[in-house]
């Protein structure tokens, strides 16, 4: 049963119809006047900025509808929105959105693909269908197999289209919790340049200033705190469209150039994220990192840990609050990134009845994601007494004797070489070639189209450190020819090359050490994805068939596709033998494809059509069937129902069958290691956990409370992989809802939806696994500790590609639109746009339990989800051809999953993690049309410099958690500020 917060939702929709009042006041005081004309819609000519009243879309049908009516939900964003946000990317654009939750984009550094991907309701980037124009954009990453929206060249948008439940009957696999359809300006005449130029601009002043100051008194080389911003993160865009018509208005063909470039900008400049977060019963401290800088030594015998104290290669005991390192500074909240952009759209009519078309986009974007120096992360070495590096002290320390070497762990961050820079470049292009038009004296359309795409895919990692050879670079001897410290590995000709690493004085690490131990890793792949399709559709009125009720003939189409995927990846030696130190495992080379063959069809049957109380009764169909090469088939069909029993009310339904198929890398993907997010191993320093509960994850009661099972940066190991025999998830979405146009220039929409995914693709989480084998003695099996008792070193916990459980959603989006005549003084557009989160489940295995992630965030549940999200926006026109924006943005509080009363969330956490406060955001834009062919444009996004929420870093883990927050869910840098130009020539 549907719970709802009564409170929350009646305040949402009163929120939402306010408009409605206004608008009502509006109508009333023009009672017996002439009734005043509607702004007209934006075109390159026009002054007005804003389109009041967004048309409604048919994005989920193939059959064209002279009422542009849908019995799905669908979202509209217009060209002018986007300008009024000031956004040159379209993960920034689609972000703002309450019907879209975080996913890969600009603000990612650990893990980050280099992409920026959607994902429609928080049920994932996979189950989330993008289209250009109406066909698949192709998946833009090697990994993270899903469509890149980086490719979208987002000053060309003309509108997006956002289509709320599954969509796969239409459009086939992938469309489970929706559509986003990009629509292009593909048809332009004139020549038109636009300059785009934005920055951040934060003063500092979060109460974790002074816990970063605190640190910085004991260890000022580590801590700091930042001083304001003036401006940072820059970002500057430029593009240019040229467009025209040629052979007498029979065809038309238009080009677009574009080049935007952002500046990085580093945790280190904020002071929020300063330093990685930790906390403890009553507030957040600064965390810092064993794998340090002059180093940690621990004696593995005695467990005593040291570190170096000078030249002279003394050691002093390793104290945690003067010695860790702050990792933070260096990771980038926002990645330098550089792209290059060509888009070309044309058609020619070359018969009345034929017109042929095409389409290309090509995309270059090049971006660098920079976390912390690599080192050596808590390796053990044996050190000989005859290393001529070691001191007598450091010998001492460790009982080195010339018959007992060292067994020494050493924890050692790489300084001197800097950070660890995955340097990522995707170029990708997209061909549509294809011919359209109509048969039997206009009765019929038909589209034939071929589609294809390729995005190649490099990446460079580098300032990483070899394994083999650090442990051939520490064991070192005297050279008997020079009497100099020379590799032991060199002097046997294991490795003529070896550079000793002097790690053990300080100022002992050469260039030509760090030049042999920072081995690059090297990537390459590519993803491919080939289309044909050929659809015919026809308005079966033309030949008299319709129901004895209706004017409108029965709407028919159906047709034909199919599409290959591929993708093959290659990794040098460092990555697949896992020889890289700052990685979580091997990265191993993957190759496959796999064919579907595909026929669809879909009906619309206007029942009743202009009778007392039904102005329309109608109904509509679809069904999809798939055969995939894997050996896999599925069946996929909606069904839709709209009511309107006078002028300006309708009633709309839909229920839909949906499916993602596996897709080439949850099928292919070989198996190796990658890093999960644990607050703090239960059975480690501190153990949360019993001896008895410990014992069944495999550890021995020697090492239960052992720091080192405790990973300080609170990442653990976890097996991955793929998995040829996945079946298909299926997915079924209900939605009903309401829309209303009782007056002019008023429009409103309320609509409730619930969606369901079955057979869930992917792996346990092993932060579950670990939680569930102490709670329960559950998924035991699938916990490996090594030697030592941890699952960091080299222990780890199975996690491989399954069709797992559940995943279920509902809530209820409201929306709504008035466009407010104000005669002389222009027009006033008020906008509304909210969603209402009802509940969020997930069940993790068949016949689990349930866990609810709304309103929740943490290691479990993920990303904040927030209960209730809204857009308000007011927009003033000007009759001084000035037009002026204010828009407010709001996110409910979450509170982390552990603070939950169901047991499989339910855990122990620190009281300033508990939750993550509500944001309201202000923003405020103008545009001054300075003539017909020049507009100019500033805004400011987070005037009053709002900080993020902040919590532990080890919380708001990588890959989504950074900089202590959640950067794709909240404004994670200050004050936005942007000027814009565009030209008309």
């Amino acid at each position: 049963m549907m719970k709802v917060n009564r409170k929350k939702l009646s305040l949402a929709v009163m929120q939402a119809l306010s408009a409605g009042a206004l608008a009502s006041l509006a109508a009333q005081s023009a009672h017996g006047q002439v009734p005043v004309t509607v702004t007209p819609p934006i075109t390159t000519t026009t002054r007005t900025e804003v389109e009041r009243v967004p048309s409604i879309s048919v994005t989920g049908s193939r059959i064209p509808s002279p009422n542009l009516e849908s019995t799905s939900p669908v979202g509209v964003i217009n060209a002018q929105e986007i300008k009024i946000t000031g956004t040159t990317s379209a993960e920034d654009l689609l972000n703002r959105m309450p019907q879209v939750s975080a996913d890969y984009g600009s603000n990612i550094s650990n893990g980050a693909p280099g992409t920026a991907t959607v994902s429609l309701r928080g049920l994932g980037r996979d189950r989330t269908l993008v289209l250009l124009n109406g066909r698949r954009l192709p998946p833009g990453d090697v990994v993270v197999y899903a469509s890149d929206i980086n490719q979208i060249p987002v000053q060309l948008i003309q509108q997006v289209e956002i289509l709320t439940g599954g969509a796969s009957a239409v459009y086939g696999s992938d469309a489970v919790a929706g559509v986003v359809n990009f629509i292009m300006r593909d048809n332009f005449e004139g020549v038109q340049g636009e300059v785009n130029y934005g920055f951040y601009n934060h003063d500092q002043g979060n109460s974790l200033a002074d816990i970063v100051r605190a640190r910085e008194a004991t260890n000022p080389s580590q801590f700091h705190v930042p001083g304001n911003v003036t401006h940072d993160g820059d970002t500057v865009d430029a593009n240019l469209l040229i467009g025209g018509n040629f052979a007498n208005g029979r065809g038309n063909a238009t080009v677009f150039f574009s080049y935007k470039h952002d500046q990085p900008v580093l945790e280190a400049a904020r002071d929020y994220s300063a330093c990685a977060t930790g906390s403890n019963a009553t507030s957040l401290t600064c965390a810092g990192s064993s794998t340090s800088f002059p180093g940690r030594f621990i004696n593995n015998v005695t467990g005593s840990s040291f570190t170096i104290a000078n030249s002279a290669g003394g050691v002093r005991p390793f104290n945690a609050a003067l010695d860790q390192f702050n990792f933070a500074p260096y990771n980038y909240f926002q990645r330098p990134d550089e792209r290059y952009g060509f888009a070309a759209f044309a058609h020619y009519d070359v018969h009345p009845q034929a017109r042929i078309y095409g389409e290309f986009l090509f995309h270059d974007d090049h971006t660098v994601a920079q976390i912390a120096p690599s080192g050596i992360f808590g390796s053990e070495f044996m050190l000989r007494n005859d290393n001529p590096l070691l001191s007598s002290a450091f010998k001492t320390a460790f009982g080195i004797t010339p018959t007992t070497p060292g067994d020494v762990i050493i924890l050692r961050r790489n300084i001197e070489g800097g950070g660890r820079a995955d340097d990522i470049r995707h170029t990708s292009f997209r061909t549509v070639v294809g011919v359209k038009g109509d048969l039997f004296d206009h009765k019929w359309d038909y589209d034939v189209f071929y589609q294809s795409g390729k995005v190649i895919y490099q990446e460079i990692y580098r300032n990483d450190f070899s394994k083999s050879r650090t442990a051939l670079a520490l064991d070192v001897v005297t050279d008997p020819a020079t009497g100099l410290p020379v590799c032991r590995a060199k002097l046997n000709g294991t490795d003529p090359n070896c550079v000793p690493y002097n790690i053990f004085t300080l100022g002992g690490v050469t260039p030509a050490a760090l030049a042999y131990l920072q081995t690059p890793g090297l990537k390459k792949g590519f993803t491919s994805q080939s289309v044909q399709g050929a659809t015919l559709s026809s308005d079966l009125g033309t030949y008299g068939v319709r129901t004895p009720w209706a004017t409108t003939g029965i709407g028919v189409a159906f047709g034909v596709e199919r599409r290959v995927e591929k993708l093959e990846t290659d990794t040098d030696i460092e990555f697949s033998t896992f020889d890289l130190a700052g990685q979580g495992g091997p990265t191993i080379g993957t190759a496959g494809q796999y064919t579907v063959k595909e026929a669809f069809v879909e009906v619309k049957v206007p029942i009743i059509e202009h009778r007392p109380w039904v102005e329309l009764l109608s109904v509509n169909g679809s069904y999809r069937y798939s055969d995939y090469s894997t050996g896999k088939t599925t069946d996929t069909y909606g069904f839709g129902a709209e009511w309107a029993p006078i002028v300006g009310y309708r009633l709309r339904g839909s229920y839909q069958v949906a499916v993602r198929a596996a897709n080439v890398v949850d099928l292919f993907t070989a198996q190796g290691f990658n890093l999960f997010n644990l607050d703090s191993d239960p059975c480690g320093a501190n153990p949360t956990a019993t001896l008895e509960q410990c014992l069944r994850t495999g550890i021995t009661a020697a090492k239960y409370g052992s720091n080192v099972v405790t990973n300080a940066a609170g990442q653990y190991n976890y097996l991955q992989g793929g998995n040829p025999n996945l079946d298909p998830e299926k997915g079924t979405s209900k939605t009903v809802g309401i829309v209303l146009q009782p007056i002019k220039n008023f429009n409103a929409t309320v609509d409730y939806f619930n969606i369901k995914v079955d057979k869930v693709i992917g792996n346990i989480p092993p932060s579950f696994i670990v939680g569930q084998c102490i709670s329960a003695a559950q998924f035991c099996d699938l916990i490996h500790r090594d030697a030592n008792g941890t699952l960091w070193l080299t222990g780890f916990v199975t996690a491989t590609n399954l069709n797992l459980g559940s995943l279920e959603t509902s809530g209820i989006d409201i929306s709504a639109n008035y466009n407010w005549p104000l005669d002389r003084w222009g027009g006033l557009g008020l906008n509304f746009v909210g969603t209402y989160l009802n509940d969020f489940k997930q069940q993790n295995v068949p016949g689990g339990g349930k866990y609810d992630c709304a309103g929740l965030f943490g290691a479990t549940c993920g990303v904040p989800a927030p209960v209730w999200r809204h857009n308000a926006r007011a927009t003033w026109s000007t009759p001084w051809n000035v037009d002026l924006a204010v828009t407010w943005r709001h996110a409910d509080k979450v509170k982390i999953d552990k603070s939950d009363s169901n047991p499989l969330l339910a855990g122990s956490f620190n009281s300033v993690d508990r939750e993550m406060g509500e944001r309201d955001y202000i923003d405020l834009f103008a545009s001054w049309a300075v003539t017909n062919r020049v507009v100019l444009r500033i805004g400011v996004n987070n005037v009053f410099d709002k900080d993020p929420p902040i919590v532990s870093s080890s919380v708001a883990g990588a890959p989504f958690g950074n900089g202590n927050t959640y950067p794709q869910v909240y404004d994670a840098l200050g004050r936005r500020i942007f000027l814009s130009a565009t030209v008309n020539f």
